[in-house]
């Protein structure tokens, strides 16, 4: 279209970390279950602060901030998305459930639903489980889980990389829970 720019920085009005911290965010956790790559954790960080995630929870093998090559992807948002470690997954997902969070497994089972046939409920709350790169989530988090979702794919690759994936998934979370 003849006419468009791009728009400068300063002209996008961002929010800065503490506008972002007082912010209302969508009832949405993403924890991540030994997933092992920086730039997979850090790429995730960026993406919860676009859309305004509750809070990111790094268990296992999963590498924590401050580090470089988080940084690299996440580019600040580590300062801005409240996170916290916990080494085993399983026990924080029982205190989550107590808390009433629907527990959301991202991975490919006999039970998953394809993303576009769950209908998420913008009056409950969720924690979206994303697992390692290889294994997936971990076999002893299945039994904790109340729904499975998978990303339907029709080409000749039957995964997609773990930060590619929740962005889809964050986004279609976002879209459902946002007042």
């Amino acid at each position: 279209m003849q006419g468009t720019k791009k728009l400068k920085l300063e002209e996008l009005e961002r929010i800065d970390i503490s506008t972002f911290k007082k912010t209302d965010k969508i009832p949405l956790i993403i924890l991540l279950d030994n997933v092992r790559s920086m730039h997979n954790v850090g790429a995730i960080f960026r993406t919860a602060d676009a859309f305004l995630v509750e809070k990111i929870i790094l268990c296992g093998i999963t590498p924590q901030p401050p580090h470089r090559e988080i940084h690299k992807a996440a580019l600040g948002a580590t300062e801005s998305v409240d996170w916290q470690y916990v080494e085993n997954t399983t026990s924080i997902i029982q205190e989550l459930k107590k808390e009433g969070y629907q527990i959301i497994a991202i991975e490919q089972t006999n039970n998953s639903v394809e993303i576009n046939n769950f209908d998420v409920n913008h009056s409950l709350k969720y924690v979206v489980i994303l697992g390692n790169e290889v294994d997936g989530v971990s076999d002893e988090v299945l039994p904790f889980c109340d729904f499975f979702i998978e990303i339907p794919q029709l080409g000749t690759k039957h995964s997609l990389n773990v930060s590619v994936c929740g962005g889809i998934v964050i986004w279609e979370f976002f879209c459902g829970l946002k007042k």
